[in-house]
């Protein structure tokens, strides 16, 4: 007669067994994934407000500008140096945000830091819509700065956390996709609807978003992590509501998930108590070779050209960009025009980033801004010079610019991802997503400086087409192919290579070969 001991050993030894086969019970249907797509749907709802930050700039500063010669008693004076500075703050914030968030996070839980996330929104927005002057507007947008990457950062952890590994990547996806419609739903918005009023209702967007999130359960694997057992079994239970159950009556779908969860936290734990044996001084020696210099110097490379050849510049200054270009067509509703490109091509983004290489999809990006950039610089300069009188194709230039843009914008932060050893990459992506806000920061400054020094609208188009092109070269020389590479084979080229024109031909063929077959097994 077996001990109670040896029955428990023995049903925990069955559920490990049949963990071996986990996917075999997945099932494919729809209906299964409807309590994650639920989750990842309200999740999604919170990056809507980070859209709302990164496009309201766009609304707002035209909206102050032609205030300025108003008898209204409510009108806030401005310069171009405040301007630059209410457009361009809330990046300032972001390491702040990015380090604190990431500390309370995993304190406290995914979930609890986004409900955390409506306090600096709240107040951020409302210090806005009640601004009396700069300086409320400046702290305005340096609270909603923290709100921006308290809501991005912690959904796309707990997206990545709950998804099925099949849906993982489409799922992950949806938070660009919020931002996107964010940054369209807010130049909506400000088309026809005051800038305090726009402010008003993203107080509302947060409290309604926020207790949506009160219906979710925690992710499950945080969860597991702070020996919350019986917690996760209930996350799980929920998620995986419809999933069918295995053959074996004594062992749930979800219970089995669980035994996964604890092993690979089991495995992490072990991991990161390596690590820090390794001490801080090891982890500092490691920026200091090959592996550790050479993404960052390429990473950082990408971020220089993405955001001086225009990119968030113009997200954040629309508006004023479009009506500088001497167009007849409404600069808000050209605004949208661009916004609802930005969002199809965000969708399109997601197929492309499984087909193509990482590589040719930047080099093409790259090129294409530029030539686009070009033509809507040179048709400006004739708008300006009265030459011409196609008011539309500098705009539709600006559009398919944005069309190829999309690249740019997207691939930099999945490199940034691949790049780095395990051993320092929690580190270098502090490092490296606080130097790109801080890029970020610095473009929009030098937006107004720059327009000046090229001599106006059609001036800067130029610099950012030239900076487009610099970019597709740097990516030329630089950038290494990650697509469908192992992590250890990505360190493996950082330690023998520096530049990608020193790869030699077979190495392109055999990583063409690999493509070919991962693409024919899929």
């Amino acid at each position: 007669m077996p001990t109670g001991e040896e029955r428990k050993f023995t049903s925990f030894r069955n559920i490990v067994i049949s963990c071996r086969s986990l996917s075999s019970y997945e099932s494919k249907r729809f209906k299964t994934l409807l309590p994650q797509i639920l989750a990842t749907f309200i999740v999604m709802c919170t990056n809507i407000l980070v859209g709302f930050i990164y496009g309201y700039s766009a609304i707002f500063i035209p909206q102050i500008i032609e205030a300025q010669n108003s008898t209204e008693p409510d009108v806030i004076p401005v310069t171009t140096t405040d301007i630059a500075w209410i457009i361009s703050c809330p990046m300032l914030i972001t390491p702040i945000g990015a380090i604190s968030g990431g500390f309370i996070m995993d304190a406290i839980g995914r979930l609890n830091m986004l409900k955390i996330m409506a306090i600096p929104s709240i107040i951020g927005w409302s210090l806005l819509a009640l601004a009396k002057n700069v300086p409320m507007l400046i702290i305005g947008r340096l609270v909603t700065g923290i709100a921006l990457v308290w809501a991005a950062n912690p959904a796309a952890v707990y997206i990545t956390e709950i998804s099925r590994p099949d849906v993982r990547g489409s799922f992950t996806s949806t938070c660009s996709l919020g931002a996107s419609i964010g940054m369209v739903l807010v130049y909506v918005k400000g088309w026809y609807l005051d800038w305090r009023i726009v402010a008003w209702i993203s107080v509302g967007y947060t409290v309604a978003f926020t207790v949506f999130l009160f219906f979710l359960p925690e992710s499950p694997a945080w969860l597991i992590s702070k020996n919350r057992t019986r917690d996760a079994r209930k996350a799980l239970e929920f998620f995986h509501k419809y999933q069918p159950q295995p053959e074996n009556k004594n062992t749930s779908f979800a219970e089995m998930q669980l035994v996964v969860l604890v092993r690979e936290n089991a495995i992490k734990e072990r991991e990161r108590q390596e690590l820090s044996k390794n001490g801080a001084m090891q982890l500092l020696k490691m920026f200091g070779q090959p592996i550790g210099y050479k993404p960052i110097f390429i990473t950082i490379g990408l971020y220089f050209f993405q955001q001086f050849a225009g990119i968030h510049v113009i997200i954040f200054n629309g508006v004023i960009f479009v009506k500088e270009m001497g167009t007849t067509i409404d600069p808000y509703l050209a605004t949208i025009y661009i916004g609802v490109m930005r969002l199809i091509m965000t969708l399109v983004n997601m197929a492309l980033m499984k087909r193509f290489r990482r590589r040719t999809l930047m080099m093409i990006s790259g090129i294409g801004m530029a030539f686009f950039m070009g033509i809507s610089g040179m048709y400006t300069k004739w708008l300006h010079e009265g030459s011409t009188t196609t008011t539309w194709i500098p705009l539709t230039a600006l559009m398919l610019y944005f069309i190829f843009a999309i690249g740019f914008m997207a691939i930099p932060f999945a490199i940034q991802a691949e790049v780095f050893p395990l051993a320092i990459r929690g580190v270098a992506h502090a490092i490296v997503s606080s130097l790109a806000n801080f890029i970020v920061f610095c473009s929009l400054q030098a937006y107004f400086p720059l327009k000046d020094f090229f001599g106006g609208s059609y001036g800067i188009q130029f610099f950012y087409g030239v900076m487009a092109l610099g970019g597709a070269l740097f990516v030329f020389v630089f950038m290494p192919e990650t697509h469908n590479k192992k992590l250890s084979e990505i360190e493996a080229y950082f330690w023998k290579h520096t530049t990608y024109l020193s790869v030699s031909q077979e190495e392109e063929d055999a990583d063409l070969k690999r493509v070919k077959v991962i693409a024919s097994i899929k």
